[in-house]
């Protein structure tokens, strides 16, 4: 059966028509030799591996994880489950776990007991405090914890130590997601719904990939495509993806192009007068300055600067503009390129101009690339205030205090918070002396590696890493905690659509490995923070307890749990915030009838500046926006800052592929995921092969202003002078250091201003032949659905269908 389930990732077709419920179908895979009846019990819970939210049950027997089953009554999913789902969970019992902590002692790591490990955190936490302050300290966490442990680590770092120093790896990967929605709407939380699907007639995917990034999500298209009454696809990607593959236009155009692509677009729609000038009169702020800056964008120089097709564009936005019910969803095609927050701002301003949201298939998705990534923005692990709340509103700060029973001084909110690439420079320039890393390899995941490893290896620098195995990170840290993982620990955690799933424990975790909640009270209470009245700060010591505080934060905010409880989120499905006593069951769509989140009291956000990034004052934003409405804001497209040259004449980008996740700690363990992708590889034009001569399987070296790496050549559709490397390949399981084979060895420092997500689609490169390769990197031309052969990636054209996410850019990393 799994070998149906890698050649065929997204299954068995179930066509529906527009506006009828998505049928059921579960997806089941259990170890070899266990049948149904012999699993002991079934757990609830959903999948960590992507940020769909697929929900399931987690089979046990003996005490052990033994497989998965769909979850049939779920609204995400409707039972199905995604390759990652139905194999990753084998990596619980890999025999390298962590299982005690580890301390370096005359430069090596070695094995300790819990006391000594955190006595050397908590020691070296005190002595920055005294010698320098807050600022000493920062947390670099992840996408992949629960709600709760997000939570617990922000009120940690912002309440009881007062760092400005708190960010994700969804810095990686979703921060654009979320500034593109505060520049628009004044606040984070998607408006559209997963089942906008059912009753879109076009869906327009812009550098997202879905076919492989969220694949129960795909099928879902899928099935729609293969109904009597399909949806039109608008696909903008420069890859061959699966997602091209079924389009009926697919835009192509050179990386860092993505904002003049956008405006050529709306400048079509305006002019075609595919606007609802009742909406845009009633609903938002700044449609002239639009309407003025589009104007310089007509087809033929959007063609010029694209290298895109004048007629295509026109059609594509003729889809646009025409379309009686319209879903479009971004990822890291915009999220990583150039000007990445400008062009993911445009897609919003579509549907602004079209009128398009609030109803059953009119919605937006600005989509994560991590399974709790909503989470970490909710909670404040991110860096900014906990419950949506606004950094440059005292009011706000001052409510969040009142919360936490605490001085309002005390929550850092001078200056905006550090994100992670800031973070990673002040370490470097020696002023963060002590960074904690939980459940991330920023090794692997982040821009040029070479300086990162650097920095972490720095004697001055004092590194933390919780995590489930001996990462490449790990190995350059100088206390490691062995943390518990997903159905090991109980939890909650929101998917893409603010969907949120509880996950109750299963089975225990090895050794005495920790869940991070955990991990995280017991440094609290080491370090004995304490309120004003002098209680525990945090005050709870479970997930319950944590989830309960958590509610009362959310109360009132737009991200609002209060209608939520453990119990309820039990048996049944998952449920979308906010829920509240007004609406139970929870809110399947947000911004109906125009109404936003923008009110200057109330906002997350008061914007920035899309080329500078500089925050805009709170009297700038009342003046522009007293009535809180959506804002549409106009961007000029900028070249990027770096563009190939003579010396470096492709442009490169970086993804995924479908059966890898993040820096494959997980699936590089679950033997049928690894087998499908086990090595990194290059994806060329035939037309660039053809002129450097080679050939499929090839050794190639692509090199970078800042390094090279090597890897095999995949010959594909992908538009001329483009390279694609996934990113997912590091150090781990290899002991050959000769070569590198990280894609991030390649990747430049730099940034977008405005959400300060690092730029991964945007860089110059070249690439020489090593020597022959020892036959076919891949398997022979076939389509994407026709079976292959176990442990063979299907095909679209030449190449991989198993690949990235991309646009023009790439998103998430860890």
């Amino acid at each position: 059966m799994w070998r149906d389930r890698i050649a065929e990732p997204w299954g068995k077709r179930t066509p529906y028509r527009p506006g009828e419920r998505w049928p059921t179908r579960v997806d089941t895979h259990l170890a070899e030799g266990v049948t149904a009846a012999e699993v002991d019990r079934w757990v609830q819970s959903a999948s960590i591996l992507h940020s769909n939210g697929d929900a399931l049950d987690i089979a046990v027997k003996d005490d052990a994880i033994v497989g998965v089953r769909g979850r049939a009554g779920d609204r995400v999913n409707h039972g199905r489950l995604g390759p990652k789902d139905l194999f990753g969970w084998q990596a619980n019992a890999s025999s390298d776990r962590l299982t005690r902590p580890l301390v370096r002692e005359n430069g090596q790591l070695v094995e300790t007991d819990w006391d000594t490990a955190m006595d050397r955190i908590v020691r070296r936490s005190k002595t920055l405090l005294a010698e320098q302050g807050p600022s000493a300290i920062g947390f670099y966490t992840s996408g992949q914890l629960f709600l709760e442990e997000y939570y617990t680590l922000g009120v940690i770092a912002h309440g009881a130590i007062g760092t400005n120093h708190v960010d994700g790896n969804t810095r990686l990967c979703t921060a654009t997601a979320a500034e593109a929605l505060k520049e628009s709407f004044g606040c984070d939380g998607q408006p559209g719904s997963y089942t906008d699907i059912d009753h879109a007639d076009v869906i327009a995917l812009f550098g997202h990939n879905m076919a492989e990034t969220q694949t129960v999500l795909w099928a879902r298209i899928l099935d729609r495509l293969a109904s009597e009454k399909p949806p039109a696809i608008l696909c903008v990607d420069p890859r061959p993806t699966p997602v091209a593959q079924h389009a009926t236009v697919h835009l192509a155009p050179l990386p860092g192009t993505n904002v003049a692509l956008m405006n050529g677009l709306l400048h079509e729609i305006i002019a075609h007068g595919w606007v609802d000038s009742d909406y845009v009169d009633t609903h938002t702020v700044g449609f002239e300055e639009l309407k003025s800056r589009v104007a310089e964008y007509p087809p033929q120089r959007v063609a010029k600067i694209c290298d895109v097709p004048a007629d295509d564009l026109r059609r594509a936005a003729q889809l646009l503009g025409t379309a009686n019910a319209l879903l479009s969803t971004v990822l890291q095609g915009f999220y990583q390129s150039h000007q990445a927050t400008a062009a993911a701002v445009q897609v919003n301003n579509i549907h602004l101009l079209r009128g398009m949201l609030g109803a059953p298939g009119c919605g937006i998705l600005q989509m994560n690339g991590q399974p709790t990534a909503e989470n970490t923005r909710e909670c404040g692990a991110d860096g900014d205030l906990a419950g949506f709340r606004n950094w440059s509103n005292d009011a706000h700060v001052a409510e969040l205090a009142e919360l936490w029973n605490i001085d309002p001084h005390q929550i850092p909110h001078y200056a905006p918070p550090t994100h992670a690439m800031q973070m990673f420079r002040y370490a470097e320039q020696g002023s963060l002396r002590m960074l904690w890393v939980s459940a991330t390899n920023p090794a692997v995941s982040l821009p040029e590696l070479r300086r990162i490893r650097s920095i972490l290896a720095q004697e001055r620098l004092f590194v933390v890493v919780q995590d489930l195995f001996l990462t490449e990170t790990a190995a350059l840290a100088d206390v490691v905690l062995p943390a518990a993982t997903w159905g090991e620990k109980t939890g909650t955690f929101t998917n893409a659509d603010r969907t949120v799933h509880l996950s109750d424990k299963a089975v225990e975790p090895p050794g005495s490995a920790r869940a991070d909640l955990d991990i995280f009270l017991d440094y609290a209470r080491r370090m004995g923070f304490r309120d004003k009245d002098g209680n525990p700060l945090p005050s709870w010591n479970d997930p319950e307890s944590a989830f309960e505080a958590w509610k009362k934060c959310s109360a009132g905010r737009p991200c609002d749990y209060t209608g939520m409880t453990y119990d309820k989120l039990r048996g049944g499905s998952g449920i979308q915030w906010p829920c509240t006593a007004e609406n139970p069951e929870g809110t399947e769509r947000i911004y109906v009838d125009g109404n936003f989140w923008s009110s200057p009291e109330y906002c997350e956000s008061y914007g920035k500046d899309l080329v500078t990034g500089a925050p805009l004052e709170p009297t700038e934003y009342r003046a522009m926006n007293p009535s809180g409405k959506a804002i549409i804001k106009a961007a000029e497209y900028l070249e990027p800052h770096e563009v190939p040259d003579t010396e470096y004449p492709f442009a490169l980008i970086t993804g995924r592929t479908l059966y890898q996740f993040h820096t494959r700690t997980k699936t590089g363990r679950a033997p049928q995921l690894n087998a499908a992708a086990p090595e990194v590889w290059v994806e060329v034009s035939a037309q660039d092969a053809s002129r450097l001569d080679v050939a499929e399987g090839d050794v190639v070296e692509i090199s970078s202003p800042r390094s090279s790496m090597r890897a095999r050549v995949r010959v594909s559709e992908i538009r001329q002078g483009v390279l694609f490397v996934p990113f997912h390949y590091g150090y781990w399981d290899t002991t050959d250091r000769d070569h590198d084979r990280a894609a991030n060895e390649l990747t430049l420092t730099d940034w977008d201003p405005a959400s300060k997500q690092p730029i991964f689609k945007t860089a110059a490169a070249r690439l020489r032949r090593i020597h022959a390769g020892d036959g076919p990197s891949a398997a022979p031309t076939t389509t994407a659905s026709a079976p292959v052969g176990p442990g063979v990636p299907p095909t679209v054209g030449g190449a991989s269908a198993l690949t990235d996410e991309s646009l023009a850019p790439m998103g998430e990393r860890l």
